[in-house]
């Protein structure tokens, strides 16, 4: 019995070492905050080789219906890899823009700051963690 105790306390322990892992991730699903007029999408993020990219798969208008949207599709953000605790660093697509700059996310649980420049002028969006 102690044999099959020490397995189940194992199973258990791994189960969440890996949940703890995916919260470190920027992998998954995830919220956008609203644009100026309110709307919102969602993000999925995914593993590209060694960076991580980002597509928007959903929009919603600020009632939270979907909506169709030119950017569904679009991927936002690209070649995102390590660069220091919980950041990452790459490029991402700003729609309302129509432009593309140097970014950074960092993690913070279920919550990722994402953070673009262009020079001196930098704008920064909260997204949650859906999935």
């Amino acid at each position: 019995m102690t044999k099959f105790r020490t397995m189940i306390f194992t199973a258990a322990a791994l189960a969440l070492t890996s949940v703890a892992a995916d919260a470190g991730t920027p992998e998954g699903l995830w919220l956008t905050g609203p644009d100026k007029k309110g709307n919102v999408a969602h993000v999925q993020a995914v593993k590209c080789g060694a960076a991580v990219c980002g597509t928007i798969v959903k929009a919603f208008n600020s009632a939270g219906q979907p909506i169709q949207s030119p950017n569904v599709g679009k991927r936002v953000f690209w070649d995102m890899t390590p660069a220091g605790a919980d950041t990452y660093q790459g490029r991402a697509y700003v729609p309302v823009m129509n432009r593309d700059y140097g970014a950074q996310m960092v993690l913070r649980g279920n919550k990722m700051l994402v953070k673009g420049c262009a020079g001196p002028i930098c704008m920064d969006q909260t997204w949650t963690r859906l999935k």
